[in-house]
């Protein structure tokens, strides 16, 4: 008897492992295929989600939740979306802060009072009226020469007359931005060069939610993880005037309404390029990837020329189109990233 009872449980144990595995697969596959259909989801164009999201806002809440995290890593991984890249018949600048020349006003939307400053390792496009930088270019080469630096204190430059002094952020709501970044200067080029970046003519006026959050996000994504994979980076950064005038209380410093960045790398012969425009409302814990655009955008928005020594024939292809992921990583690299979400 007490054999038979033995059977009976093993039996039983077998069958409840069993329904507990089915369970567990049917579990799996309607997990991956929800991840999938929000990967599918987030691909699309930001005007389409838009609509969804108008459409029908459950759905598309609930599609962005599983597709953001997971096309991220996807994306990473070169298993979904894809880049903008063309073949171009002339090497690298290796070396050169620009990849095709100083960024050039095409019309009013851009400030008529820029006036460019050589920081060696990155320039500046400066105006008086706004007070505050309109772009930076910089470049960051693939090794790192340099441990990361304690972060020194912001200091007015003296060399810009106009350029605000540290205490006008005081109590401002906020942060002091970097255009060009702290971290992949100083990891390359060192403390002269850092010390730099902290003068407040490097500084605009950002909301803390998008400076520690997506902004930080890209500047480490391309200090970090794309030089890793595509060598020497160029960037230039930028933003956008405020819609209204506004300005910080009590100065003359223009509020900036969006942030941008033009990332470009050269793999051989294959030129790939990358834009981003980043509202100043973005939160911190948006993806970067939601907010691509095409160059040929930025410039309509900013009335200016990121790359005029470009030739048209490679300009106008790489410009046009807009790519639909933030490049790939390696793929040892991948918890890095993950962690970046969470440091």
């Amino acid at each position: 008897m007490a054999r038979k009872k033995r059977k009976k449980k093993s039996r039983g144990a077998k069958r409840s492992r069993r329904r507990s595995l089915l369970l567990a697969t049917i579990a799996s596959a309607i997990l991956a295929i929800y991840a999938a259909a929000g990967v599918w989801f987030v691909h699309h164009p930001s005007e389409w989600i838009d609509q969804k999201k108008s459409d029908h806002p459950r759905l598309s809440s609930a599609l962005l939740w599983i597709g953001n995290p997971t096309g991220d890593i996807t994306d990473a991984l070169n298993l979904t979306g894809r880049d903008v890249v063309y073949e171009y018949d002339e090497e690298a600048p290796s070396g050169s802060v620009l990849f095709a020349g100083i960024p050039v006003r095409t019309g009013p939307k851009a400030p008529a009072d820029i006036k460019v400053l050589d920081r060696g390792e990155f320039v500046i496009g400066w105006s008086d009226s706004l007070r505050r930088p309109v772009w930076c270019a910089y470049h960051v080469t693939k090794e790192s020469l340099h441990e990361n630096l304690p972060r020194p204190g912001f200091t007015k430059d003296r060399e810009v007359p106009l350029a605000p002094k540290p205490s006008d952020y005081a109590k401002s709501g906020y942060d002091r931005g970097h255009m060009a970044p702290n971290h992949a200067l100083a990891t390359r080029y060192g403390e002269e060069v850092q010390k730099l970046t902290f003068r407040m003519s490097n500084v605009v006026p950002q909301t803390p939610a998008l400076n520690r959050g997506p902004w930080r996000d890209l500047e480490h994504r391309i200090a970090d993880l794309w030089t890793a994979k595509y060598g020497e980076i160029w960037v230039i950064t930028g933003c956008l005037p405020s819609k209204d005038g506004q300005k910080i209380h009590g100065t003359e410093i223009d509020v900036p309404s969006a942030f941008y960045q033009v990332i470009t790398a050269q793999d051989g012969l294959d030129i790939r390029m990358l834009a981003v425009l980043l509202p100043d409302t973005t939160p911190w814990n948006a993806y970067v990837a939601r907010n691509i655009v095409s160059v040929d955008e930025l410039e309509n928005l900013t009335g200016l020329d990121f790359n005029p020594n470009l030739p048209g024939f490679i300009s106008r292809p790489l410009e046009a189109e807009k790519p639909t992921r933030l490049w790939p990583i390696r793929a040892i690299d991948i918890f890095r990233l993950i962690l970046l979400r969470f440091m």
